[in-house]
């Protein structure tokens, strides 16, 4: 496929474009200052290694930490598995605790590296949610036990935007001197983060969901007091022995550009992206009044809608919008489409899981876009329903 595609993308938690002021900040280091950051030897190398450190100071201002408490990584899922494996294997080898408190409704890197370390000999209490897509963070202080290595809850849900109270969770994790994980995949450079505030050890961000390129991404550990890990990677030892690899050098300018952008442009943005949210859903309703939202619409990050349309098929009603991305939360297999487990978990039925849709706003969707794509997603809807009355009276 070549060219640019005509429709409006409104997939932003899928991923972002590259912003083109960090592709002019990464270009460079593909061809003209080329070197190893391990080979510091040699001013080629040298430069790489202070360009990959002015990165890493810039990743560690977004979320308020040391720059030596950044390790590079390929993204949010390798940061995930290093945090969850790499915490609960260090702790079971020696000899501090088994168990790991997560939730239903965490993005499946985290569920899976969960079930993984089950084979170690890991025990995972899964917590429920609310209808309103929030943890209670009294069930995870009633989950907490004695062994408690680790509590994992990702800042900001994927398919509903919901904001979870890491703060309130931090400070019982802190009480009980067990580590809190955080996937912030969809919320680095989204939402305020304060790690010290909010009393996390380890945190995921991913590079592709704030627009740096696919393939990079980081993993936030605390030094004081300090997250222990067990390595994931073997090798020569690079990012402080959790990682070894040689580093993507222009990956890493890259991720620190962005992070350095959304920083300085976050408050702004987060006000622009909810009037283009509200902007949206008030058209939306207009057109079909008995839609509905799914998740807390107050605890939400800026640029995530998820709405349901009763009695309608999600992936039909995209078929038909062949000029507009977006998406839902469907799995979808050769014999058939799982309704979303993060809606379900919601209390949702089947019919309504699937009767819903994610629209994701991002830097650059105007408010022209917005009105363009709310019309044909209302058209869409009454054609599906127009069509279904007209099959049901034959």
């Amino acid at each position: 496929m070549t060219g640019a595609p005509t429709a409006i993308y409104l997939d932003h938690q899928a991923t972002t474009p590259v912003d083109p002021r960090v592709l002019d900040a990464m270009l460079p280091w593909f061809s003209e200052t080329f070197g190893n950051a391990h080979s510091e030897q040699h001013v080629w190398g040298r430069q790489a290694a202070d360009a990959v450190e002015v990165a890493r100071a810039k990743v560690a201002a977004l979320i308020g930490v040391e720059a030596r408490e950044i390790v590079f990584t390929s993204g949010a899922t390798e940061s995930n598995n290093l945090a969850i494996k790499g915490a609960l294997r260090f702790a079971l080898h020696h000899g501090r605790g088994d168990h790991i408190v997560s939730v239903v409704t965490e993005h499946k890197c985290v569920l899976e590296s969960c079930a993984a370390v089950t084979e170690d000999g890991a025990r995972i209490t899964y917590l429920e949610v609310g209808s309103d897509g929030l943890v209670d963070p009294e069930a995870i202080a009633a989950a907490i036990e004695d062994d408690t290595v680790l509590v994992s809850v990702m800042a900001v849900n994927n398919e509903i935007g919901v904001v979870q109270p890491l703060a309130a969770i931090g400070a019982l994790c802190r009480e009980r001197g067990v580590l809190l994980h955080t996937d912030a995949a969809q919320a680095a450079g989204k939402v305020e983060i304060d790690v010290n505030a909010m009393q996390i050890d380890l945190l995921s961000i991913s590079g592709h969901k704030m627009y740096a390129p696919k393939g990079i991404g980081a993993l936030y550990t605390r030094r004081r007091p300090r997250a222990r890990l067990q390595a994931e990677i073997s090798g020569g030892g690079q990012e402080r022995g959790y990682r070894s690899g040689t580093l993507p050098v222009p990956l890493t300018v890259a991720l620190g550009e962005a992070a350095e952008i959304a920083g300085d442009e976050l408050a702004q943005e987060g006000e622009r992206l909810t009037l283009l949210r509200t902007r949206m859903l008030d058209r939306l309703r207009a057109g079909q009044p008995d839609l509905f939202v799914n998740g807390s619409l107050d605890q939400r990050v800026p640029g995530n809608l998820n709405v349901g349309f009763p009695g309608v098929d999600a992936e039909t009603l995209m078929e038909s919008l062949d000029t507009i991305a977006v998406s839902t939360g469907s799995a979808c297999t050769s014999a058939s489409v799982e309704p979303s487990y993060v809606l379900r978990a919601l209390g949702l039925s089947d019919a309504d899981a699937g009767a819903s849709i994610r629209i994701g706003f991002g830097r650059f969707t105007t408010e022209s876009e917005v009105d363009t794509a709310a019309d044909l997603i209302v058209a869409a809807v009454r054609s599906q329903r127009s069509d279904r009355s007209v099959r049901a009276a034959e």
